[in-house]
């Protein structure tokens, strides 16, 4: 007789992985819903993505998530990318379908906006104008699922013009490209301001920009999640502003994933956020 609940395997491929929280997060969702399965750490060098997934395949995977640095040639490799996927040129999400073909989606959008409603259930993506530091891979999902959330226009600010003038070019609709020299000034009038770059992140260098221009109703938002509140935050916070940290995005993208691959969609729990912030420290 077949096994009425058969033993699914997930993982995350990306270089490196080790710290990832993935596995602790998808293994949390197993054990609550008693789903035989697993998720798993899957290292895979630049120049072997192609082989890992024909690999996902004939080692019978419910599918994978994709991390840095393959989002975007994942996009180029699988069978068929999601509308989303297609526009932010990236994917996130891999699932192996029944006739062995690769369906992928990007969630990081997703996760980006839910983990803004979970903070300010009454956040509206049309309530104003939106700043955006950074022109990289957090960037891009950051702009888009704004963009489709109906923002009013995107302030997007890069250290090199060149590469947000890309994504301004790539992505249509009313994305405006600040030079990073004037990033205090264009804080005005906005009604979020997003950080998608490392600079705040444990072991990199501070974000420097002055909050003096913007309005204090303003949702704050890093998408960093260690440290748990990085500086930018902090100011905000002391300032007033309502603010929301990366683990949320983090948490938030993972739903999506773990339905398609074992059939449920999960909940994030304050019992999953504080079991994920104690690997993180100490806010």
């Amino acid at each position: 007789m077949p096994d009425p609940k058969p033993f699914r395997v997930a993982g995350l491929i990306g270089w490196p992985v080790s710290q990832s929280r993935s596995p602790m997060l998808h293994g949390h969702w197993l054990a609550e819903h008693g789903i035989p399965g697993t998720y798993v750490p899957l290292p895979v060098a630049p120049g072997k993505l192609a082989e890992a997934l024909r690999g996902l395949v004939a080692l019978g995977f419910a599918g994978a998530n994709v991390t840095v640095p393959h989002k975007e040639e994942a996009a180029r490799l699988v069978d068929r990318v999601d509308p989303i996927g297609r526009r932010m040129g990236a994917i996130n999400l891999i699932v192996v379908e029944a006739d062995g073909t690769l369906s992928g989606y990007n969630k990081d959008g997703y996760g980006f906006v839910e983990s803004l409603r979970e903070s300010q259930p009454n956040w509206r993506g049309d309530a104003g104008p939106a700043v955006v530091l950074g022109a990289g891979g957090g960037a891009r999902s950051v702009v888009v699922s704004l963009l489709e959330e109906g923002a009013p226009s995107v302030r997007l600010l890069n250290r090199t013009r060149a590469r947000a003038e890309q994504l301004k070019a790539e992505f249509g609709g009313p994305i405006e490209v600040i030079d990073w020299e004037a990033r205090n000034e264009a804080l005005a009038g906005a009604a979020l301001l997003v950080n998608t770059t490392t600079q705040g992140m444990t072991g990199q260098p501070p974000l420097e920009i002055s909050l003096e221009a913007l309005p204090t109703a303003a949702l704050v938002c890093d998408i960093v999640y260690n440290p748990l509140i990085p500086p930018l935050l902090a100011a905000a916070r002391a300032r007033g502003n309502p603010i929301v940290g990366g683990l949320g995005m983090l948490l938030h993208q993972a739903r999506p994933a773990f339905e398609k691959w074992f059939g449920v969609l999960p909940s994030v729990t304050p019992e999953l956020r504080a079991k994920i912030e104690a690997t993180i420290g100490a806010k």
